[in-house]
């Protein structure tokens, strides 16, 4: 059994904008909940294009500007929480993908801003995220630019399918609940392929299948995290909109992704572009028992 409720630091992209200072702050608050190191990354080019000169003017290098957002995102912190929380920030060439998966390699989760974009821009962007996630190899929390402090953030929820892409999820989203001493709701979608028998109500005998497949998939977890207020929520819905709906009464929404270099997860990636609040991208790493489990057909496809 994996462990995805990891001890290590909680790390933050910086970008320099106002809009991610409340990225910053979900951050912040995550780190100081848990009582983790907060790991402030920036990233940049040297070969960024330099503003025009201009007499009297010397335009700042890419490596200054990261230095520049890195100490106004301390400043923020620090006003907002003192010393509280212990401090590190780092600016490091290089793409965004690599800086940050380096920089997450061993954190408790990394915490990025979603893409102000709308339609297939933002579409564009997710699919670099679930990829970070993969990259990075721990839970890449993803946080709309309007996110605010309320009281849904005791609630989470996650998307499980049977299918050991559930796995990790399942384990992350128990951890946050219980850390928030909080409601943890399971969500499982989507009407299955199969035609159910002759003599079977084929709603009953969804819902029969799906309570099951709740129950053998919540076994261990519930054990462990015996404090944790288990809700389970079915739907006919596909799996991407039940989330999505779901995400307006939560704190956090948890789901499973594909590892692998370039994860195709269009479940996952829909979900992520439309939530209405912060949703946790937890990779699954494919070991060899894992390829064979899932090659069985499954109540919700994934992909």
């Amino acid at each position: 059994m994996s462990s995805w409720n990891r001890t290590g630091p909680v790390v933050v992209e910086v970008d320099g904008s106002a809009e991610n200072l409340r990225v910053i702050d979900y951050a912040s608050a995550e780190a100081l909940r848990v009582g983790a190191e907060l790991v402030l990354v920036a990233s940049y080019s040297a070969h960024s294009p330099s503003a025009p000169a201009t007499p009297g003017y010397a335009p700042k290098t890419p490596a200054e500007l990261a230095d520049a957002a890195l100490r106004t995102a301390v400043a923020h912190v620090r006003h907002r929480d003192g010393y509280a929380t212990e401090l590190l920030a780092v600016a490091e060439e290089g793409s965004r993908l690599r800086v940050l998966a380096h920089a997450a390699r061993n954190a408790r989760m990394l915490v990025v801003a979603r893409s102000p974009k709308r339609g297939p821009q933002r579409l564009v962007h997710t699919q670099a995220d679930l990829t970070l996630a993969a990259r990075a190899g721990c839970p890449v929390v993803v946080v709309p630019l309007s996110w605010r402090p309320s009281l849904l953030d005791r609630k989470v929820a996650v998307g499980i399918d049977g299918t050991p892409l559930s796995s990790e999820a399942l384990e992350f989203a128990f951890g946050q609940a219980a850390g928030r001493e909080g409601v943890l709701v399971v969500v499982h979608a989507g009407l299955p392929a199969e035609r159910p028998f002759a003599d079977e109500d084929p709603e009953c005998s969804w819902i029969s299948r799906a309570d099951y497949l709740l129950s053998e998939s919540l076994d261990p977890w519930t054990s462990r995290f015996p404090t944790v207020k288990v809700t389970r929520f079915l739907s006919s819905r596909p799996p991407a909109a039940a989330l999505v709906h779901e995400s307006a009464e939560v704190g956090l929404v948890v789901v499973g992704s594909h590892g692998g270099p370039l994860p195709i997860d269009p479940v996952a990636r829909r979900s992520v572009a439309a939530m209405t609040c912060p949703v946790a991208i937890v990779p699954h790493h494919v070991t060899g028992t894992g390829r064979t489990a899932g090659r069985v057909k499954s109540a919700v496809p994934t992909h």
